[in-house]
């Protein structure tokens, strides 16, 4: 492996373990603080953590790995359809489908219609009912990209330590 290889190769499995990380303990450490909030409470919250992930570091993360998982599988390529480039390969897929895909397509518009609710002029009704709309859903597809970007970096952390096949 070159050296440009060898270095993507390690960005790639750092960006990977840092979105498997961020996700997966958003599951199971702030989804649960935020599941015991009163509904006023757990909306500003939601709102509040939307806006602050919005960050350069985030952004860098989590499309960075767009880019990196596929670039490293390419580069892995040696020509022939191996077992590692088949699991450098779905590595890629489940982050850009699984993780990229459902954060576009499902959480995001969740979190831009939660952005627009003006908790401060509703009233506990449809506080309630947003929350109702908001938290299920929410939760869903956070739990399906979480399996993905875990199973992401999975794939990719066998895929560099089996022998090449």
């Amino acid at each position: 492996m070159n050296t440009f290889a060898f270095i993507i190769h390690i960005l790639t499995l750092l960006s990977t373990a840092l979105m498997a990380g961020l996700f997966f303990s958003y599951s199971f450490s702030v989804n649960s603080g935020l599941g015991q909030l009163n509904d006023s409470a757990y909306l500003l919250a939601m709102q509040s953590i939307n806006r602050a992930i919005l960050n350069p570091v985030f952004f860098m993360c989590f499309f960075g790995t767009v880019i990196l998982l596929p670039l490293n599988a390419y580069l892995q390529y040696d020509g022939r359809l191996t077992i590692n480039f088949s699991l450098f390969g779905l590595s890629a897929a489940f982050y850009v489908i699984g993780l990229f895909g459902i954060t576009i397509l499902g959480n995001v518009p969740l979190n831009d219609a939660l952005e627009a609710f003006d908790i401060g002029n509703a009233s506990q009704e449809t506080i309630s009912g947003m929350r109702e709309t908001f938290e299920g859903p929410w939760n869903k597809w956070h739990s399906i990209r979480t399996a993905a970007v875990v199973i992401s970096f999975l794939l990719l952390s066998i895929a560099s330590v089996l022998p090449k096949r």
